[in-house]
């Protein structure tokens, strides 16, 4: 029972912890079908969305491990009808 949904990461100052949200990704990547990525170096701020399908538990899998990164934001949204 799977569901599509867009996945939004936003990584504040601290770019270090990019390899370990990048490893995260890396693990979830079954589920991760389109990425995106958009850096401002300038202004420190680091954008990722990502479009996903897998089921609930997993999307809260990628999303609680994402969430406990320290400058790191994540939000989801998803399909309300099983794909």
């Amino acid at each position: 029972m799977a569901r599509m949904g867009v996945v939004g990461i936003v990584i504040e100052g601290d770019r270090s912890v990019a390899g370990e949200v990048q490893n995260i990704l890396h693990d979830f990547g079954d589920i991760i079908v389109g990425r995106m990525g958009i850096p401002d170096k300038i202004k420190q701020i680091y954008l990722i969305s990502l479009i996903v399908n897998g089921t609930v538990e997993q999307i809260s899998a990628l999303t609680g491990k994402l969430g406990r990164i320290n400058s790191v934001t994540v939000k989801s949204a998803l399909t309300t009808l099983e794909v």
